[in-house]
């Protein structure tokens, strides 16, 4: 028989042990949003044995009417069907994004506009609109833009939360936090940077901070996807020149310079927006550049005439290293006030081969009259 003594201590070990455990702190692990971080360096996760190809479906710019002004600037049926044609594309793809034009927000005031304004323009977008989104496959969206603070910190807030509760990726949306989003698919982490060209965003004029950000997330993903907001706007930004481009006062960014300094930081594919037309692609190291995907769904307020009525979605199949694979340009076209709808004439397709080429030369992808292209 046991002694009793021994018993009595072997349970008060057990209870103390028990107390002991109970009292620590609970550990609560969450998706890190802040860009380059201070805290403790955390283990590096294991990179993907996956080998698998992932494809990205990519549009550019979405803002799916405005209540800013009044809800004349509203699509059909309040925008239940405003996405309807694009949808399996965009379904079918294991990620899709696109660049989020505008807040999510009820109510709040905007200081952007003087009352007299004329070329002033903000941006506001009903939270119910989220949903939109979600249902045509939406997985990640870039807030990094020049209308996503339209209304301040209360459109920039409602958005995050309007976008979380519906389970949609978001990056960009500031400069100290929230610049990242990881996106899994196939057992692979796949990271998004968002960047545009204001204090608020990861700043596209910063390439100190833009190669340290890439060099960050390349540690902690399996890929990397960078967005940027940059470029002049209008039909007359269509080329892509090798400078500094300006828009106003404001420093657009040098985009060629951007995307290569990103792409050697260890960023597998660039994506832009801005310009509010479509623009020309390279490949870079193995990596594809797409400069300006164009307007996509604008509904209500932008001026939508010729190429800027022109959009595209970019489907692209990269490789489980990152290298790009193949692509398919889904040309499309904006109708009446902003609705994308798929053009058979293809006439996103050639004006996209023709910038790329008059632009990039040899760097430039091949692109095919149905869409598809290789390098």
């Amino acid at each position: 028989m046991s002694n009793p003594l021994n018993l009595i201590l072997i349970s008060a070990l057990t209870i103390g042990s028990f107390i002991s455990l109970s009292c620590q702190p609970k550990t609560v692990s969450s998706e890190e949003k802040s860009g380059l971080s201070n805290a403790l360096p955390t283990p590096t996760p294991v990179k993907s044995s996956n080998d698998e190809a992932i494809t990205i479906a990519a549009v550019g710019d979405i803002m799916i009417g405005s209540t800013s002004i009044n809800d004349t600037f509203l699509p059909p049926n309040d925008g239940a069907d405003i996405l309807k044609e694009v949808t399996p594309i965009l379904s079918a793809a294991d990620i899709a994004f696109g660049n989020l034009e505008g807040p999510l927000l009820e109510g709040g005031e905007t200081k952007k506009c003087p009352p007299t304004s004329t070329r002033c323009f903000a941006f506001r977008m009903p939270t119910r609109y989220g949903k939109i989104l979600k249902d045509a496959g939406f997985d990640i969206l870039s807030l990094a833009n020049n209308h996503a603070a339209d209304f301040g910190d209360d459109g920039r807030i409602s958005t995050r939360k309007v976008l979380d509760d519906l389970g949609i990726k978001h990056a960009g949306s500031d400069r100290t936090q929230f610049t990242t989003a990881i996106v899994e698919s196939k057992g692979k982490r796949v990271a998004f940077i968002g960047f545009a060209h204001n204090a608020i965003t990861p700043n596209i004029n910063d390439l100190v901070f833009a190669r340290a950000l890439v060099e960050q997330e390349n540690k902690k993903a399996d890929l990397v996807v960078v967005s940027f907001h940059g470029g002049a706007e209008g039909v007359g930004a269509q080329r892509v020149p090798n400078r500094l481009e300006m828009f106003g006062k404001e420093k657009r960014g040098n985009l060629p310079l951007f995307a290569r300094t990103v792409i050697d930081a260890g960023a597998d594919l660039v994506l832009g927006h801005g310009p509010h037309v479509l623009r020309g692609m390279e490949i870079y190291k193995d990596r594809l550049v797409v400069y300006s995907m164009g307007n996509f769904a604008t509904y209500g307020m932008f001026s939508l005439k010729a190429e800027t009525a022109l959009t595209a979605i970019f489907e692209v199949k990269m490789a489980a290293d990152g290298k790009f694979l193949s692509g398919r340009l889904h040309a499309g076209r904006q109708l009446g006030r902003g609705i994308p709808t798929l053009d058979k004439s293809g006439e996103a397709i050639r004006k996209v081969r023709d910038l790329s080429t008059m632009d990039f030369g040899k760097n430039a992808p091949k692109i095919a009259d149905d869409g598809s292209f290789t390098k």
